[in-house]
């Protein structure tokens, strides 16, 4: 029962924020970087920042990951209403991921373990807002990741965390999983929704020792990093908003539907994250195997972004 009081709790804050973010033109308006049209309101995504103060207020997650995202997530709020200079949101992701840093223990661990994690939770917070680009890909990536931790058994007794932010993914995906979207996730969304991700891999990976399960989060991991790579190489400023993902290819220059490119995002990585409980469950997930997984989606990835590539140069000529 306190799961569907949750959900409807959910529609009418998400409903009372349109009014809100209606009456004081919080708006996405769309420019030529833009994959979509038309105007629509922006910060939807701010339904995930109400979720972790509920859990907290239930006892569900602890007050210092609950601070950290409700801080990433005001500070994006504000970006997304006004443009901040890349200072404060640095100073707020950094304070952020000490707080999870805090949560987790991690500053008992050896200290050079710790800017490797650092650079590498800054890296996907921001790789995670780039990716939400498209109607859907956020919110339905989102619930498939939630929806995997939820299957693994060391995360039993976190159940009613994953449920709630599973909960705040269904609400924002009525408004958002359309062909003409009723609202954006924004950076509050994305920013907020990417750092507990990012915690709740963390925290998996301490418990149950298996570095395997960041393949868990490998669809939107390589899709950035080798955009990233890719930019640089044609000496663009990666910092700039862009379309050059894949995913951005395929809606925008191939014209494939928002909601089907998204769709096979989240098919993709859910398929993947079957095999690899599979293989977890059988024993056999061994970092060699997890190396040579990681490998073959590189190479997969690379030959499927040069086919869209050529298709794309092809119908230029």
């Amino acid at each position: 029962m306190t799961y569907i009081v949750l959900l409807i709790l959910f529609i009418g804050i998400e409903l009372i924020y349109f009014k809100i973010a209606d009456y004081y033109n919080i708006i996405d308006k769309p420019n030529s970087r833009s994959s979509h049209t038309s105007i629509t309101l922006r910060g939807g995504g701010i339904i995930f920042t109400i979720a972790i103060l509920i859990a907290c207020l239930l006892g569900y997650v602890s007050w210092t990951v609950m601070l950290a995202i409700v801080l990433v997530a005001a500070i994006s709020f504000i970006d997304d209403i006004k443009p901040l200079s890349q200072l404060p949101r640095f100073t707020s992701h950094a304070i952020a991921i000490g707080l999870v840093f805090y949560d987790l223990n991690l500053f008992s661990q050896t200290i050079w373990f710790l800017p490797i994690i650092f650079i590498l939770l800054i890296g996907w917070v921001n790789a995670f807002n780039f990716m939400d680009g498209i109607n859907g890909i956020t919110v339905l990536y989102a619930f498939v990741s939630i929806l995997s931790f939820s299957f693994l058994e060391i995360n039993k007794e976190s159940l009613p965390l994953l449920i709630t932010m599973g909960l705040s993914c269904c609400v924002f995906g009525i408004f958002n999983v359309r062909k003409k979207a009723k609202t954006f996730a924004g950076d509050v969304g994305s920013i907020s929704m990417a750092l507990f991700l990012g915690y709740f891999m963390i925290k998996t990976i301490l418990i149950s020792g298996q570095i395997g399960y960041l393949i868990f989060l490998s669809v939107y991991g390589i899709d950035a990093v080798i955009t990233i790579f890719t930019r640089i190489k044609k000496k663009e400023n990666i910092l700039e908003p862009h379309r050059s993902h894949l995913y951005q290819y395929l809606a925008n220059e191939l014209g494939y539907s928002h909601i089907v490119v998204s769709l096979f995002y989240s098919g993709i990585q859910l398929f993947i994250n079957v095999v690899l409980i599979y293989l977890d469950n059988k024993g056999i997930l061994s970092f060699p195997i997890v190396v040579s997984f990681l490998l073959f989606q590189i190479m997969v990835y690379l030959w499927g972004r040069n086919k869209v590539v050529q298709k794309i140069n092809f119908g230029k000529v």
